[in-house]
């Protein structure tokens, strides 16, 4: 792909503070990482947490670069730098100074693939947790229906063909990579793309996601997470719901597949969550809604009748999952519309659906239940015809993941590393246990460090043994995570030694649960799923979670 300079930077109707050298170049690629350029490539210095991106602009013009955007002031030094190799290369590249480099590297993006997102119709999903599996099973019945998709999650991404690894350590890749993969979408005859939206990804300060078109958006729910980066759970919230009022901005008339076609824009939320009136409010959409009454949420866990659901700003049709029980390797709830009306606005017979699902934990009601409703009003399918395809649902890898060499005890890897998560996937798995409940988990460095008591407080509720190891330690002292993480379960009445143990080495950490876990026990890893890697001081280094459990078992015998 070519576009010239030029053009990009009128389509993109990005604040120019200052240039040099003629924008009358050509690009073949947008790169925010030196080593990454390449002839043609339009480089994006940004600014980063340790330093600028500005002290790689000579790297970036000595690989080949076309063109630089960056903000801010350039030192001497590397002015001096840019210019020595200006001159020596003998060639003219243009600097462009803009207000906000990140930011403008999102309509810059979209300009250069042609606003995908122009061409397909576009289901964002956001929320604490459940964002993953949501996005996989709304793909997932898509192409259950016979409707091309593609999806980019934290754990997995497709552009229209099979689902494959995510390369990238974000939930929503950098504006460029985004674009790119819509683009690949387009190119590959899909209708739909199903986008995992982080508040980092929503957040104004990266815009990650400026320049998309999203027709549909789903709230899963928020709580206590990334106040590092936010400052505020106000300001998360509020990050959040710039997916609500970007609905607001859809054309609705968009090109698919080569015919024009109106696309319906509305939102999906969870009745449940307290801030589900916010996000209602927060676009002049439709919006529809969906809720367990509590019986797979915080009120299950904590064995007390569900709150009333909050009252909402204006009547909001809603799904309601009732009779959930689940097993080890299944979910089955029914799911009924109690305040169905009919075109005159009056009420329908109460129908209900019975939902069976392959995938397994009662917070998967919620999942699936807002991805038969995007997929529903998106294609004008039926949920009645959409339930019964639940039963080839495929859970996503590191979600809720049983491993079974053969061993007595129940073994299970989960991404949950939050306090609401652990209260969502512990109780149910409590009240099946006819054993004891053994858990590892830590807490990611340089994060949230309010969360880190409440999850020790919350596993020690639950669990019998609790055993805290190394997440992403990051630059901070890995026994200090876990000495704020011990200090809430020993407040439960964990003592060291006994039935509390911290132990930084995750490998070391798996193995003694293992060693410990008897008939009938339950074992949890939870954090790391499906990603590739921890982060410590001196970088990431290669893990997986999943192979080091199953390597575990065959040291202990359990070989299949």
């Amino acid at each position: 792909m070519k576009k010239r300079l030029s053009s990009l930077i009128l389509d993109s109707k990005i604040e120019i503070l200052s240039q040099s050298g003629s924008l009358d170049v050509d690009i073949t690629s947008i790169v925010f990482d030196s080593r990454a350029v390449c002839a043609g490539s339009l480089f994006f210095a940004l600014p980063g947490t340790h330093t600028t991106g500005n002290v790689f602009i000579s790297d970036a013009i000595l690989r080949g670069a076309a063109a630089v955007i960056f903000e801010g002031e350039i030192d001497s030094k590397d002015e001096s730098k840019i210019r020595a190799v200006l001159c020596e290369q003998k060639k003219d590249v243009p600097l462009i100074r803009v207000p906000n480099a990140r930011y403008a590297m999102a309509p810059i993006s979209a300009a250069f693939f042609e606003n995908p997102s122009h061409s397909l119709a576009v289901i964002g999903v956001t929320g604490t947790e459940g964002k993953s599996s949501t996005v996989s099973f709304v793909w997932q019945f898509l192409k259950l229906l016979g409707h091309k998709a593609g999806f980019i999650s934290t754990v997995q991404y497709s552009t229209g063909g099979e689902a494959q690894s995510n390369p990238e350590h974000t939930t929503t890749p950098e504006a460029p990579v985004i674009q790119a993969r819509l683009r690949e979408m387009v190119e590959n005859g899909c209708e739909f793309a199903v986008l995992e939206t982080s508040s980092h990804g929503l957040s104004k300060k990266l815009n990650r996601t400026g320049n998309i078109e999203f027709d549909c958006g789903i709230f899963m729910n928020v709580t206590l997470e990334h106040l590092e980066f936010h400052g505020t759970f106000e300001q998360y919230r509020d990050d959040k719901a710039n997916l609500f009022r970007k609905l607001d901005e859809c054309s609705h008339e968009k090109s698919i597949c080569g015919t024009k076609k109106i696309v319906p824009s509305f939102g999906i939320v969870n009745l449940e969550d307290e801030s589900a009136p916010y996000f209602i409010q927060a676009t002049k959409q439709s919006v529809l809604g969906f809720t367990t009454e509590g019986r797979a949420g915080r009120s299950a866990a904590e064995g007390t009748d569900a709150a009333p659901l909050p009252p909402l700003p204006r009547g909001v049709p809603f799904v309601l999952a009732r009779n959930i029980a689940t097993a080890r390797f299944g979910l089955t709830f029914d799911m009924t519309e109690p305040n169905a009306i009919d075109e005159h606005a009056r009420p329908l017979p109460k129908k209900v659906i019975r939902v069976k699902s392959s995938v397994s934990g009662a917070f998967n009601a919620y999942n699936i239940m807002a991805a038969i409703l995007a997929v529903s009003r998106l294609t004008g399918t039926s949920p009645e015809e959409i339930a019964p395809l639940s039963e080839k649902l495929v859970p996503v890898k590191g979600r809720m993941t049983t491993i079974d060499n053969g061993q007595p005890f129940e073994l299970i890897v989960d991404y949950a590393h939050t306090p609401s998560s652990f209260e969502t996937i512990f109780p149910p798995i409590r009240r099946r246990c006819s054993g004891k409940m053994i858990c590892v988990f830590g807490s990611g460095g340089e994060r949230d460090t309010e969360k880190r008591p409440l999850q020790g407080k919350i596993a020690a509720r639950f669990c019998d043994t609790v055993i805290l190891s190394n997440e992403d330690p990051r630059n901070e002292d890995e026994m200090k995570i876990l000495e704020d993480i011990a200090v809430g379960a020993r407040l439960e009445g964990k003592k060291d030694g006994e039935d509390l143990f911290l132990i930084p080495d995750r490998t070391k950490a798996i193995r003694a649960a293992l060693s410990r876990a008897k008939n009938d026990d339950i074992v949890l890893l939870l954090g790391k799923s499906h990603e590739n890697s921890i982060i410590s001081k001196d970088g990431a280094h290669p893990y997986d979670e999943i192979r080091e459990a199953e390597s575990a078992l065959c040291e202990l015998g359990y070989n299949g």
